[in-house]
Order: C-alpha cells, then sequence, then structure tokens
C-alpha cells in the first residue's frame, strides 16, 4: 500500500500551483474543494475523488487518477489527474484575457462616463 499523499503536496506535484508553499495556501483560503467542502493543506488525497480549485480566475475541476509523492514533468501529468473541466470555463478564460486591456483607437480621446460604466460592467460581471 502507497504511503497518503497531502493535497498541497498532490496539486504542486501534478504542476496545478507554481510552489508547494502556494497550493498550501490556496488550501488555506478555501480555494480547494472536495464535494463542495474546503479542505485543509493536510488533507489525504485518494485515487477517485474529485477536486474543485480556483486558480486565479479559473475554476478547475480535477480527478485524482494516481497518487505521486514527487513533481513529474508537464508531460506525465496526465498519467495522474484527469481535468474534467469543461470546456466553457476555459473560453471564459479566453474571452476575458482577450478584453484585459482596453483598445482605443488613437485620437479617440478619453471614455465618456457612459462608456467607461459600460467598460467596466463588461470586464467584472
Amino acid at each position: 500500500m502507497e504511503e497518503p499523499v497531502r493535497i498541497d503536496k498532490y496539486l504542486w506535484a501534478v504542476r496545478l500551483y507554481k510552489t508547494r508553499s502556494l497550493a498550501t495556501d490556496a488550501c488555506r483560503c478555501g480555494h480547494v474543494r472536495l464535494n463542495g467542502m474546503p479542505v485543509k493543506p493536510s488533507h489525504e488525497v485518494h485515487e477517485g475523488e474529485v477536486y474543485e480549485l480556483s486558480i486565479e480566475q479559473l475554476h478547475k475541476v480535477i480527478e485524482v487518477k494516481q497518487l505521486l509523492n514527487n513533481r513529474v514533468g508537464a508531460k506525465l501529468v496526465e498519467n495522474y489527474m484527469i481535468d474534467r473541466t469543461p470546456q466553457e470555463e476555459y473560453e471564459r478564460i479566453q474571452m476575458v484575457r482577450q478584453y484585459a486591456f482596453e483598445k482605443r483607437d488613437r485620437g479617440s480621446g478619453r471614455p465618456t462616463k457612459r462608456e467607461r460604466r459600460d467598460i467596466e460592467e463588461f470586464k467584472y460581471k
């Protein structure tokens, strides 16, 4: 039987977080959930469990395929987890990134109050 793996270590090992401390902080802040409930960084991971993660603006859903203790290369990640994130979520993030910077025609001046409100409503809602 394999030794238990902590959730923060697993998330770091499958390259969802750049450092283990970032994964630990995400767990402490409630950005990692199992069955809708936040998990502590010391939570033991089991095969077949489905976790919901909030990484910046992306809401990711992953299933544990196999346990591991050490960080693996990016090409090997698919052996250890299944990405169950809906395609619509990736499309939403692509739209957000596409419109992250406002582009205005040169010489058009500053946006009016109405235009600024429309921009803010589009970006933040």
